[in-house]
């Protein structure tokens, strides 16, 4: 979608036009969607988080500048109400489940080794949030560092700097599944 296309579909959202908003809404939930399910893996709670983006995107729409992208302020909405509701709901699961309940839980059932896509998955949710941000956006999604830097606030060099830091988080962290397939099989 052009710049000169976008600024009239907020110019009509703003008068009131239902089907702008819709039409933003189309142009750019689905993009919103996948980034938003890389940093979650569920369907349900990205959806969640699309809508909970997208009402603050039209909540807040009169005070877009324009300094940036539409997309690019929109993906920056997403981030930052993904991160923070992830934050919300760690907090409030954390609070849920009082000790004395977690001891009389039975324990967990030894699985078989998962396979690599499962570790991948793992390792990535288990980086920090400033190193599972720039891995998820840059190499699952393909953004670029400059549209990252945007997005997140953060500047193009350090974006750079935690992607580096991050797949060297991912290799250390899949090294000995890499180490154990191996020698499962030696003769």
């Amino acid at each position: 979608m052009e710049a000169a296309e976008e600024r009239g579909l907020i110019t009509r959202v703003l008068e009131g036009d239902r089907l702008a908003a819709r039409a933003l809404y189309d142009a750019h939930a689905p993009r919103v969607y996948r980034l938003i399910y890389r940093f979650v893996g569920d369907d349900v709670l990205a959806e969640e988080f699309v809508q909970d983006t997208f009402v603050r995107v039209f909540g807040s729409l009169n005070g877009f500048r324009g300094d940036a992208r539409l997309g690019t302020w929109i993906h920056s909405v997403a981030v930052t109400t993904t991160m923070n509701g992830l934050r919300t709901r760690n907090r409030r699961s954390g609070r849920e489940l009082a000790l004395e309940a977690a001891a009389e839980l039975p324990a967990p059932a030894r699985e078989a080794e998962p396979d690599l896509r499962d570790r991948l998955h793992a390792a990535i949710d288990a980086l920090p949030e400033k190193f599972r941000v720039p891995v998820v956006m840059h190499d699952i999604e393909g953004y670029t560092h400059s549209e990252i830097a945007a997005i997140t606030g953060v500047p193009e060099g350090t974006c750079k700097t935690r992607l580096m830091h991050g797949r060297a988080k991912l290799r250390e962290a899949l090294a000995m599944f890499s180490r154990a397939r191996d020698v499962e099989a030696l003769p």
